[in-house]
């Protein structure tokens, strides 16, 4: 039984005029009442005049009604039908019953088709259409070559109907011989009586298979009565390792609430080891920047304080020479002390050239020794600040900020003026 066959058994009825309203539902547990009374209505409208018993009320009518109604459809309607199905009256029936609503439905069917091209034919008496009718041309063709070539051959076999009728007559009038009879009907009722046998010989094992299934069915109650009695002892004996097993259980428990808080610990410092290498690596790249820029400001520094003496040297090394009373007063002044880069490099243990006071020509003298000795000294201090620079750019900064510079000093002047007398 499926749905689709419920709802096309239902519209059916609808469609065939069935005055009660059946449902779906009606059928979903057994209901004799309701498919006795589909069954008289389906056979009156098949045959009005057609007389079957109603009474359903005791089993013995039930089944003398099913009995007459599946006679009735076998006869008349050549519809064989379930017997069994019909008493069940649920889901199975319909099944039955829908063998008798589909005819009584296609029936109403062809009906209501012809009775539409009866109506469309009356419209369309006075229409003509060539187009419509070439494929009748067309089938009217094959049907007269077919009629002739039937008639062709139906008159070639006419014509041997006289040697046919000679030889028909004569098998008919030969008589027949009895002991040919009597041998085919003996073999024939050998035959039944060794399929009487067979089939006897099946119920006599059919018997014996009884007994045995019922001996195998009685072993098996039993062997499934004792497994029972024995599940039963084992579900109430209680094993003696289970008490071990609950101990190691609760110890399982507590360690790993242990594990789980070392873990939760163990994350927790990792985290913090993370932020703290973090830390330190930028405390380092900020370190880092400073040192580059307190090496990038030494360096200028020193470039500005070498420009700076350079220039003080070179306006040492011009001296002006002035006529008159000028050049008495410059003899009798102290001669200058000049600075040099010997001086100004060597720090404490620097060297100076020349003396407080002495002759005019010893001072002369000295001057042009200190101008060639300065000129000697710039060109290898030049090649020695070369090479500090460089090892300064790979020194610790700190340690450059303790030293003291290495560039030249700036002497204070002295003053020249009239009023020095």
């Amino acid at each position: 039984m499926s749905f689709r066959e419920l709802r096309n058994f239902t519209e059916m009825m609808r469609a065939l005029g069935y005055p009660r309203l059946i449902s779906v539902q009606n059928f979903r547990t057994p209901n004799f009442t309701l498919v006795a009374e589909i069954l008289i209505w389906l056979i009156k409208r098949y045959e009005p005049h057609m007389d079957i018993p109603t009474d359903v009320d005791t089993e013995s009518d039930r089944v003398f009604f099913i009995k007459a109604v599946a006679q009735f459809m076998a006869t008349k309607a050549h519809i064989k039908l379930n017997m069994k199905h019909l008493y069940q009256a649920d889901g199975y029936a319909v099944k039955e019953l829908l063998k008798i609503t589909s005819v009584l439905y296609n029936a109403m069917k062809t009906k209501q088709m012809a009775f539409g091209e009866t109506v469309e034919e009356d419209n369309n008496k006075f229409k003509f259409d060539l187009g419509s009718r070439i494929s009748d041309l067309k089938t009217a063709r094959q049907l007269a070559s077919e009629v002739t070539s039937k008639g062709a051959s139906l008159y070639d076999l006419l014509g041997k109907e006289v040697e046919l009728r000679e030889m028909r007559t004569a098998a008919i009038a030969r008589p027949l011989e009895v002991n040919e009879t009597e041998k085919a009907l003996r073999a024939a009722i050998k035959e039944v009586l060794e399929s009487v046998e067979k089939t006897k010989e099946m119920l006599r094992n059919v018997g014996s298979d009884v007994t045995s299934l019922d001996a195998k069915i009685e072993k098996k109650k039993q062997e499934l009565e004792r497994n029972r009695k024995r599940l039963q002892t084992l579900q109430s004996v209680r094993p003696a390792f289970m008490d071990e097993y609950e101990k190691i259980e609760e110890d399982l428990q507590k360690t790993y609430v242990i594990y789980v808080e070392k873990f939760r610990n163990l994350s927790f410092l990792e985290a913090q080891l993370d932020e703290y290498h973090r830390l330190e690596q930028e405390r380092f790249e900020e370190a880092e920047n400073n040192m580059r820029m307190m090496q990038h400001k030494l360096r200028e520094e020193e470039k500005d304080m070498m420009r700076s003496s350079l220039k003080d040297e070179d306006s040492d090394m011009d001296v002006p020479e002035d006529d008159g009373s000028d050049s008495d007063i410059e003899e009798s002044r102290p001669a200058k002390p000049r600075p040099t880069r010997n001086s100004i490099m060597a720090g404490s243990g620097a060297r100076f050239i020349g003396t407080m006071q002495g002759d005019s020509d010893e001072t002369e003298d000295s001057e042009i020794d200190v101008d060639e000795d300065d000129e000697e000294d710039e060109e290898g201090e030049e090649e020695e600040e070369s090479k500090d620079l460089e090892d300064d750019s790979l020194e610790d900064p700190v340690s450059k900020v303790a030293h003291t510079p290495r560039g030249p000093v700036r002497p204070p002047l002295l003053e020249e003026s009239d009023n020095d007398f």
